[in-house]
């Protein structure tokens, strides 16, 4: 029987204007941000909560323990950023560029993410419980304990990408294409694989994973 092929996550469009620097001390909550330039800065601790990032590049700024809670992200690049602890709760990326970021404990819970692309670096206990993941690509990224528990993706891939200890609970999954990962391990969540796509070698590696859910004894 034939079987369709899986839908591939659009990517990102971005073409970013002249940018100016930003001038400020930091964040403001609600603040709107248009064609700023924020790089080199450190943003700790700073509360940006609901505030709209539009045609916007961060350029290796410190994140950690941002208060940047409902942030809507448009048409953005952030790159080389870093941080503990950053809050995202509930935020909107669309059309957006995260490039070689080290981030640890990102909260993203709630978030709705459109046409993201994750290239390169590393991010620890990436929070994306209920999140809305729709057309997001990881690419060449290191994923360690991602926790996708409860969350929406459709049109998701993971390409050259190591996905360690993943939470998959009650995830629901569509056009999910795991093919391209380079590690691929789930802590929870291996029921809930229907709508994602699997190569070979991952199936063999998932087999003990696949028999310990239907109470199958592997034995010599």
């Amino acid at each position: 029987m034939a079987t369709s092929a899986v839908r591939g996550a659009r990517r990102p469009e971005i073409s970013l204007p002249e940018l100016r620097p930003f001038e400020g001390q930091g964040l403001e909550p609600g603040g709107d941000y248009d064609g700023v330039r924020f790089e080199g800065l450190d943003l700790s601790g700073t509360d940006g909560s609901g505030a709209t990032f539009l045609d916007v590049g961060v350029y290796r700024c410190a994140l950690d323990e941002a208060r940047l809670g409902r942030l809507r992200v448009i048409d953005s690049v952030l790159e080389g950023v870093w941080g503990v602890g950053t809050r995202l709760a509930g935020a909107e990326l669309r059309d957006v560029e995260l490039r070689d970021a080290r981030l640890g404990g990102v909260q993203l819970h709630g978030a709705r993410l459109n046409r993201v692309l994750v290239r390169g670096g590393k991010i620890d206990f990436l929070n994306l419980r209920q999140a809305k993941l729709t057309d997001v690509t990881f690419e060449g990224c290191v994923l360690n304990e991602p926790d996708f528990s409860g969350a929406s993706l459709e049109r998701v891939a993971f390409r050259d990408c190591a996905l360690r200890r993943a939470e998959f609970n009650q995830v629901r999954l569509k056009d999910v294409d795991l093919r391209g990962a380079t590690e691929l391990e789930l802590a929870t969540g291996v029921d809930r694989l229907a709508g994602a796509v699997i190569s070979p070698g991952q199936l063999m590696d998932l087999a003990p994973a696949f028999a310990a859910q239907i109470g199958v004894r592997v034995e010599p």
